[in-house]
């Protein structure tokens, strides 16, 4: 009898589709089966100014976890802010590039903190990054990381894009375009879509439920840096802007259901917009 090779033993998840993608096991309600998400650093403190809040990472692990059941592929980007802001810490005398390298090397703190919870609750996670850590991580291969997530592996980039001056905002256009995700999905903190002021400062905010790119530069609103937008409108990578604090979210946008704010091509907002008046 012909043994399995150790390492591909290590392949092989336990119910991915023999030869075939995790996706392709996912039920008629999954409308998006490939999905990034981006996650802050600030996410990672919860209510604390720094550091790690493990409560708060176990609840991102857990609904991550429930959707990568339900058999969508899912790729994260982390960011740093927990611990090193490069563009802040700039600002204290540090180098300008040294300081965003302080701040990849704390994004991949959080990956991993985010794989070890993950691990713990029995969902495999690789961790790939920008930077050549191999006691850690693995390098970032566009093509090992596509098969780990046909694999059901659950990957977490880190570390942005390798190279100061780009935000992690942009590792997550970038890696959502490489990976060929169907939507990037720019999780929050206590924010539930994009409006056209503060909402947590001023009670009477609008929230919109769909914009182009082009309305998103031409008004300047926060969603991502400039950057980041112009290479996902290039590509009409559709990008989703939810908040990560209500647990679920990711799940019903998995499903194709209309929360948070979707930003893409003219075609796609007025589509959601006609469906969203024809509804009330």
């Amino acid at each position: 009898m012909e043994l399995v090779p150790p390492d591909m033993a290590a392949v092989l998840s336990p119910g991915s589709p023999a030869g075939g993608r995790w996706g392709d096991s996912a039920g008629p309600d999954v409308r998006r089966t490939r999905i990034l998400l981006k996650l802050s650093g600030e996410a990672f403190a919860g209510d604390q100014c720094q550091g790690l809040d493990q409560d708060v990472i176990s609840r991102f692990a857990s609904e991550v976890s429930e959707v990568r059941a339900r058999g969508v592929e899912i790729a994260i980007v982390v960011g740093g802010g927990n611990f090193v802001r490069g563009a802040a810490t700039a600002g204290s005398g540090i180098e300008e590039a040294q300081a965003h390298y302080m701040g990849m090397l704390a994004t991949v703190i959080n990956a991993l903190a985010l794989q070890g919870i993950l691990e713990r609750l029995g969902t495999p996670c690789r961790v790939q990054s920008a930077l050549q850590m191999q006691a850690v991580a693995e390098p970032f291969i566009r093509r090992r990381a596509t098969r780990h997530l046909e694999k059901g592996r659950v990957v977490v980039f880190a570390a942005g894009t390798g190279n100061p001056y780009f935000t992690t905002d942009t590792a997550a256009a970038l890696r959502a375009t490489e990976i060929g995700a169907d939507v990037l999905i720019m999780a929050k903190n206590r924010v539930d879509g994009v409006y056209d002021s503060d909402p947590n400062i001023y009670p009477t905010a609008n929230k919109y439920h769909a914009l182009t790119y082009e309305e998103v530069i031409r008004d300047r609103l926060k969603v991502m840096d400039l950057t980041a937008l112009t290479h996902s409108m290039q590509h009409q990578m559709p990008i989703v802007v939810c908040d990560i604090g209500v647990h679920g979210n990711i799940s019903r946008i998995v499903s194709g259901e209309d929360i948070g704010t979707l930003v893409s091509t003219r075609d796609a907002v007025a589509a959601l917009l006609d469906r969203i008046s024809g509804s009330s």
